[in-house]
């Protein structure tokens, strides 16, 4: 059963919707006790990390969710949430996994945000079983996470390389939108709600 932190920056319904099509049950976290009801733990999250971080601050869990041994999945700004540090707003954010959020660069000839489909390659992580490589993910986000082989398990292009998704130890995060990737995305749900650990 998956807890879905209630904390006022996620697009909440997309992903319910997704969820109940999958026949996946799920509940609200709102409070450190609501963590125990719950075999995983997803992070939702648009709009701003630094904004985030803060509606997040106000719900006191941010201890609770660092002591987490779970699996925990962290969707866009969600993922953005576990690193370190963002460059948006220049935030300090749960620093879970060691790496930072950057922002895309205009020199690079690109259209910020990074907004569509875009191919991903995956390691061979137990997240992507079943998903072939370079299948395509819906993006929206105008920062990234960098590139680094220690704690990714996928990347994508865009101007640059960048961590489409991450892994440390029972956290996970995936910069795209699993709820709005069609079947790639639903396989990724169904994935995350089958980690044992």
């Amino acid at each position: 059963m998956i807890g879905i932190i209630n904390y006022g920056a996620g697009n909440i319904f997309s992903l319910t919707a997704a969820l109940d099509r999958l026949n996946v049950t799920y509940g609200m976290v709102n409070t450190e006790n609501d963590l125990e009801k719950y075999s995983h733990i997803i992070i939702p999250g648009v709009g701003h990390a630094s904004a985030a971080m803060e509606k997040l601050k106000h719900t006191g869990l941010i201890r609770a969710i660092k002591a987490l041994t779970k699996p925990v999945l962290g969707i866009c700004v969600g993922m953005q949430l576990i690193t370190e540090h963002s460059e948006e707003g220049n935030a300090a954010l749960l620093n879970i996994v060691p790496v930072k959020t950057k922002k895309f660069d205009k020199s690079l000839n690109i259209k910020i945000p990074h907004m569509g489909w875009n191919a991903v390659q995956h390691q061979n992580n137990a997240l992507f079983e079943g998903i072939e490589d370079n299948a395509q993910f819906y993006f929206v986000h105008s920062y990234f996470i960098e590139y680094n082989p220690i704690f990714d398990i996928a990347a994508a292009n865009y101007g640059l390389k960048f961590s489409a998704a991450v892994q440390k130890d029972n956290f996970y995060g995936v910069q795209f939108h699993p709820e709005k990737s069609g079947k790639a995305g639903e396989q990724i749900l169904k994935n995350f709600s089958n980690l044992s650990l």
